[in-house]
């Protein structure tokens, strides 16, 4: 059986489609996220002392999956989005940073702007690192995108964030609650 098939030509806004630059800093690379990065990206996030601040439960394998699948989504669609954070000294991946819109479910909402995150294997904690690495972003993100604010919650209990947030130019802006859990709110 023939089936006859139409082609219909409309026009429509074409997504963002951006290519994720790389970022290098001193002792960093800031890289899109690849698919052989997969295997180590699902085990960063079963770890309980990451997921400790941010929603207290380690992530399956599929969620894993469709975290990473939600990043490659961002850039895509929004421009901008999370960086896979390779250590250059040894080339392995050590955690992310970037920026997201998840249209949280939250009041105050930081829906439209660049929602900052960094996450950082517990291993090389309190070497400077996530500071370097969301620099970095920062930087990238005020020449990409000048003048668009940037959020950020955090868990008031996870002082290293919070010591993070400030260094990088985010100031305190009040409380949200977010899944049922007290987070700060920072803009910057």
């Amino acid at each position: 059986m023939s089936m006859n098939v139409e082609t219909v030509c409309r026009k429509e806004v074409a997504p963002a489609m951006t290519m994720v630059p790389t970022l290098m800093t001193e002792r960093l690379i800031l890289r899109a996220h690849r698919l052989e990065d997969f295997e180590e990206y699902a085990a960063f996030w079963t770890r309980e002392d990451l997921v400790r601040y941010i929603g207290g439960e380690p992530s399956t394998r599929e969620q894993a999956w469709s975290r990473l699948l939600r990043y490659a989504g961002m850039w895509h669609y929004l421009g901008f989005g999370f960086f896979a954070v390779e250590e250059r000294a040894s080339s392995r991946f050590i955690g992310e940073v970037g920026f997201l819109d998840l249209h949280r479910d939250m009041n105050p909402t930081t829906e439209g702007t660049l929602e900052a995150g960094w996450w950082i294997t517990s291993s090389l904690h309190g070497k400077g690192y996530a500071t370097e690495a969301i620099r970095a972003a920062i930087a990238w993100a005020d020449d990409t995108f000048p003048g668009r604010r940037m959020t950020c919650i955090i868990d008031p209990e996870n002082t290293s964030s919070l010591r993070v947030a400030q260094k990088v130019g985010f100031h305190r802006i009040g409380e949200v609650i977010y899944k049922d859990e007290p987070n700060v709110m920072f803009e910057r």
